[in-house]
């Protein structure tokens, strides 16, 4: 059974769809999350579903090893859901093709720093795209570039507002993110 640690910075729908989709799964757990706002909801929606639940901050994150420790103790797999901290070398170093994320466009468009959440969705409309998407990747030293894993694109229309592009783009992480993940740990284990 693998352990998944999640990492989180918001309200957490990924990160809540993630835990119950591995409830009660024979290949992972979801044993703790972590976030770096001590008042995010997702370490809420962690205590419902009773999962372990943890605040850090910015100096347990990249000056100390407090995080990498724990890390090293509990995961075997890394999921960023909505964690809008850039990685450390130490962590990324570690768990070297054990860290996944998920984008809300079709990297390699719209990724880097400061491209996130809604600041995305205002570009992708601004810009007139006919499409966009999501991107599930692996994590690296950059923002965003990352191998991708999965990619899942969904049609726009003029009359697409960023709140309507960030509406399909939810049904997308929630149908996809979950499943994807499982299947990189059931091809890590099959090798």
């Amino acid at each position: 059974m693998k352990r998944i640690v999640i990492f989180a910075s918001g309200s957490g729908t990924n990160a809540e769809n993630i835990m119950k989709y591995f409830q009660n799964n024979d290949v992972a757990t979801v044993v703790r999350v972590l976030s770096n706002k001590k008042d995010a909801k997702v370490l809420k929606r962690a205590n419902s579903l009773n999962v372990n639940n943890l605040h850090f901050n910015r100096d347990d994150f990249f000056d100390t090893d407090r995080i990498l420790n724990l890390l090293k103790e509990e995961a075997d797999l890394i999921i960023l859901a909505g964690f809008l901290w850039k990685v450390p070398e130490k962590i990324i170093n570690a768990f070297s093709n054990n860290i996944i994320n998920i984008h809300p466009a079709l990297l390699p468009n719209y990724g880097g720093k400061g491209m996130y959440g809604m600041y995305i969705h205002r570009a992708v409309v601004n810009n007139k795209e006919k499409e966009t998407g999501i991107t599930i990747h692996f994590v690296n030293e950059n923002y965003d570039e990352g191998a991708i894993i999965f990619q899942k694109k969904v049609n726009l229309t003029t009359e697409d507002t960023p709140e309507t592009v960030a509406e399909k783009i939810h049904v997308l992480e929630q149908e996809n993110f979950p499943r994807m993940i499982e299947e990189v740990i059931k091809e890590s284990i099959n090798g």
